[in-house]
C-alpha cells in the first residue's frame, strides 16, 4: 500500500493515494465548488484542497488568535493549552496505528502547565516544567512492562518536545516586555507568508523536486516563493511593528523559511512512516491541527532566538 503525502508549500500533489480514498480527479468531479487555479499556459492546477474553505478556516483561526492577544495577552496561554490537548489527541491516534502508546495523562497535564510556565516564568521555568513532564511520562510508562518500552518512551519524549515545548516558545514571544504581542504577530505573519508564497509558486511554477524521497510535492520553485514571501513580510513587520532595521526582517524571513521547510518535511516524513495522509480533520480544508501547525511549531523558537539577538 502506498502512502499519500499531504500537499505542502512546495507545489503540486503526488498522484499516489490509498485505494479507500478518492483520487483528486474523483473529488473534483464530485465537488463542483472546488476552486481551480490555472498555470500560465492555461492548464488547470490540482490544488489538492478546497481553497475557499481552507482560506476561510485560516481567517477564522487568525481572528480568534488576534482577539486572544489584544488586549489581554495572558489569554493566549488558553489558546496554546487547547492546542496541546487537540494536538496530543491527534498524535496519540497516529502513533496507535503502529502500536505505540503515549502517556496521555502526564503529557496533557504537563503540556498545559508548560504554557503558563513559559509565559509567567520565562525560559528557566519552561525548561524545568519540560524536564518534569518528561520524567513523569517515562515513569508513567513503567507500568506497561518491558514490551514496547523503548518505542513508547521515544514517542513520549518526541511528543514532549515537538508539541508542548515548541508551542510554549510562542508564549516566550508574546511575553516579551513592551511589544510581545507584535513579536507574536510578526512570527505568525512571516511564517504564514512562507506557506502562501511557497504554495502558489509551487503549484503554478513547480517542476524541480526538492526532496522527493521525503515529500514528493515540494519543489525548488516553491521554496523560492517562500523565500521571497518571508523576506518581504519580515522586512515590513520588523520595520513597521518592531521599530527595527529592514535587514533584521530579511534575516528573520530567511531563518523562518529554513525552519518552516524543515517543519513541513518533518511532519511529512512522520506521516509517511505512520501510514496516514492527515493527522486529523480539525480544520476544514487543512486536515488536522498538527497539519496546520507543522511549520509554525519549528519556526517559533527560531523567531524568538533571532529577534532576541538582533532587536
Amino acid at each position: 500500500m502506498t502512502t499519500p503525502s499531504r500537499g505542502s508549500g512546495g507545489g503540486d500533489h503526488s498522484p499516489e493515494h490509498r485505494p479507500d480514498e478518492e483520487s483528486p480527479t474523483d473529488s473534483d468531479q464530485a465537488d463542483g465548488q472546488r476552486f481551480v487555479l490555472h498555470k500560465p499556459g492555461g492548464d488547470p492546477v490540482r490544488t489538492g484542497r478546497n481553497l475557499p474553505v481552507a482560506i476561510a478556516s485560516g481567517v477564522v483561526l487568525g481572528v480568534l488568535v488576534f482577539f486572544s492577544i489584544f488586549p489581554w495577552p495572558q489569554l493566549f496561554t488558553i489558546i496554546t493549552s487547547i492546542a496541546v490537548l487537540l494536538g496530543l489527541r491527534e498524535l496519540n491516534r497516529a502513533f496507535a496505528r503502529k502500536d505505540v502508546h503515549l502517556a496521555v495523562v502526564p503529557l496533557a497535564l504537563g503540556g498545559v502547565a508548560m504554557q503558563s510556565a513559559a509565559y509567567f516564568g520565562g525560559p528557566p521555568v519552561l525548561l524545568g516544567a519540560t524536564a518534569l513532564t518528561a520524567l513523569v511520562a517515562l515513569s508513567w510508562r513503567l507500568r506497561g512492562g518491558a514490551d514496547g518500552f523503548a518505542a513508547d518512551s521515544a514517542a513520549n519524549m518526541f511528543t514532549v518536545v515537538y508539541l508542548p515545548f515548541l508551542l510554549a516558545t510562542w508564549q516566550l514571544l508574546i511575553a516579551h516586555p513592551g511589544d510581545g504581542q507584535f513579536w507574536l504577530v510578526t512570527f505568525i505573519v512571516v511564517t504564514i507568508s512562507s506557506d502562501i508564497g511557497g504554495y502558489f509558486a509551487g503549484i503554478l511554477l513547480g517542476s524541480h523536486k526538492m526532496a522527493p524521497v521525503i515529500s514528493p510535492n515540494k519543489t525548488w520553485e516553491g521554496f523560492g516563493g517562500s523565500v521571497l514571501g518571508c523576506a518581504i513580510a519580515g522586512a515590513l513587520c520588523v520595520t513597521e511593528m518592531l521599530d527595527g532595521d529592514w535587514w533584521v526582517g530579511v534575516v528573520l524571513g530567511l531563518a523562518v523559511v529554513l525552519a518552516a521547510t524543515v517543519g513541513d518535511l518533518i511532519e511529512s516524513l512522520l506521516k509517511r512512516d505512520l501510514g496516514i495522509k492527515d493527522m486529523g480533520r480539525f480544520m476544514p480544508g487543512h486536515g488536522g491541527l498538527m497539519d496546520r501547525m507543522d511549520s509554525l511549531l519549528i519556526a517559533g523558537p527560531v523567531v524568538w532566538v533571532v529577534l532576541s539577538l538582533l532587536l
